[in-house]
């Protein structure tokens, strides 16, 4: 039987198709490690069926019953299943502790205090990257995050004309946030923590790359985020472009 991961990810019409900023972030973890895996493409109504088939647990909730998200691996070298991407890091950290670390005991702590504050500031986002996204997405799938992902605060249309501006604004205001939290980092190096990669960088990362992929790369509005705060977007991204590969 082959060693190699399986990395569960959704499908969608982009090149090399992968865009999910949640996968993205295992994915770069994987890669960074140097660490054997493939890609497995599930379509989101397929996503609880496929979790349930190999052992992976529900991640939280939605209308009283488990839901179950990708990313998802599956290890046929200890037969685990793990699911959430976070909980992957710390699983490949443990199980290949001759790979670069990702949670380092010390840092663990900081590195969820930060994951939980930049979590609260992407809401804003989510009301142009949402439209966006349904648009790259396969039809089944489609179907799926048009019927799920939205909700009162985030409508099926981006605003438009002079709300659109406004709306931006407060994107750039939080993005603005979060540069100002990683400043204190970078002093030390050009991670957020300072020298060394952390998980933290790759969350970062992925949703800037989720940004990329779904607007496209020439779109005002990737050009608008990469230029914010002295082009810092863009310039953090390309710092991670060796570990974009991805592997089917």
């Amino acid at each position: 039987m082959s060693n190699t991961i399986v990395l569960y990810d959704i499908p969608s019409t982009v090149p090399g198709s992968a865009w999910s900023p949640n996968v993205w972030k295992t994915r770069y973890t994987l890669n960074y490690k140097g660490l054997a895996y493939r890609t497995e493409w599930v379509e989101y109504p397929d996503i609880e069926s496929t979790c349930k088939q190999i052992g992976a647990p529900p991640t939280t909730t939605r209308d009283g019953r488990p839901l179950y998200t990708l990313p998802v691996i599956y290890d046929p070298s200890t037969g685990a299943a793990v699911a959430e991407s976070t909980q992957i890091a710390e699983y490949l950290d443990a199980t290949y502790p001759d790979t670069p670390t990702l949670l380092p005991e010390g840092t663990k702590t900081v590195q969820y205090a930060f994951l939980a504050g930049y979590r609260s500031i992407l809401p804003n986002t989510l009301q142009f990257a949402y439209p966006a996204t349904e648009r790259i997405l396969n039809p089944r799938s489609e179907a799926y995050f048009n019927r799920f992902k939205y909700g009162p605060t985030i409508p099926h249309e981006s605003p438009t004309g002079e709300a659109r501006e406004v709306e931006w604004k407060k994107v750039e205001t939080d993005f603005g946030l979060l540069a100002g939290w990683m400043d204190k980092g970078e002093t030390d190096g050009p991670y957020i923590l300072g020298a060394k990669i952390s998980f933290l960088d790759f969350s970062v990362a992925a949703f800037l790359l989720w940004f990329k992929t779904i607007f496209g790369e020439q779109s005002d509005e990737w050009q608008r985020i990469k230029a914010w705060h002295g082009g810092k977007w863009g310039i953090f991204l390309e710092r991670f472009k060796e570990y974009e590969n991805v592997v089917v």
